[in-house]
């Protein structure tokens, strides 16, 4: 169905996923992956991250800027924190979305230059895998884990199917 006057200006702006400790989710998010921390915002028992890849220069604006210019792009994925949870030793984790309980929500995926490199690069840091290149029958992606669990998809940018 082609895009109407009514639809014409709707973009997919944000995903949102919980975690446990934004001492571990932060550094996965920003420094193995490269995303910049848009904005943040506390809001008493939660605390918001939003999270980007800087292609458009939003990570180099000024914080009020940048909260209000991540509601006009794409490709935006919000961490969100319930105070607490890092140091509740009760705390149980998140469903993350491929087991049961909870099964719906898949992953989360990124495009790199090349593959290889990548994972090479996630292999010397100590990422965990879900799934490397060499495994199964899909020999061109491979999944990652984040801190609590969420796979992360990692594809080529181009990619012949």
């Amino acid at each position: 169905m082609p895009r109407t006057a009514a639809t014409e200006s709707f973009k997919f702006n944000h995903t949102m996923i919980r975690i446990k400790d934004p001492k571990l989710s932060l550094p996965f998010y920003m420094d193995t992956l490269g995303m910049d921390l848009v904005s943040e915002q506390n809001m008493g028992d939660f605390t918001l991250y939003f999270l980007a890849y800087n292609y458009d220069g939003i990570a180099s604006l000024p914080a009020e800027q940048k909260a209000k210019a991540r509601f006009n792009r794409e490709g935006i994925l919000e961490l969100t924190h319930n105070h607490g949870t890092e140091s509740d030793p009760n705390f149980q984790g998140y469903a993350n979305g491929n087991s049961e309980p909870g099964r719906g929500f898949g992953h989360i995926a990124i495009t790199v230059n090349n593959i290889e490199e990548a994972c090479a690069r996630f292999e010397s840091l100590g990422v965990p895998f879900k799934k490397r290149l060499t495994d199964g029958k899909m020999r061109h992606i491979a999944f990652i884990l984040d801190p609590d669990g969420y796979w992360v998809e990692v594809v080529p940018q181009a990619l012949s199917l």
